[in-house]
């Protein structure tokens, strides 16, 4: 699929993990300019259980940050979680915690978070590969506007 590809370059230059991408459980959606480039994404995946979120895939351009569209796709994101029923959202984050904090997140227990969203591609890579115990944890409620 050319959106995966297109999506899959455009994580990679702003430094996201590419890995699941085309997962059937990851939901993701991405903003295009108007030339058609890609200048924003944001996605999840749900647990087995249907109960935690976890967020990934929310970036945006350099050329179009500070402009309120993060918070927006990260907005966006969070409310098709609480839509499809799940109550708690979750994320990796080393660099934006203070992103993260502004949307209500608090920090977590990496372990807290693999045992909820074991079954997700990005905990199952993330332990596989090491990853997980260098990583950063937050969590948040969600609820259905």
């Amino acid at each position: 699929m050319d959106d995966v590809a297109a999506l899959t370059a455009f994580l990679a230059e702003v430094d996201l993990t590419l890995s699941g991408l085309d997962a059937p459980s990851v939901r993701l959606w991405i903003e295009r300019d108007e030339s058609g480039a890609i200048v924003g994404s944001a996605g999840y995946e749900i647990s087995g259980d249907g109960h935690h979120a976890l967020i990934r895939s929310v970036a945006v351009s350099p050329s179009q940050r500070l402009r309120g569209r993060g918070r927006a796709l990260a907005g966006f994101a969070l409310a098709r979680a609480a839509e499809e029923g799940a109550r708690r959202a979750w994320l990796f984050s080393r660099r934006s915690g203070p992103f993260w904090q502004s949307l209500g997140f608090e920090a977590a227990d990496r372990a807290g978070l693999a045992e909820a969203l074991a079954d997700t591609h990005q905990v199952r890579l993330f332990r596989q590969t090491g990853q997980l115990s260098r990583e950063v944890a937050w969590t948040r409620p969600l609820v259905v506007a």
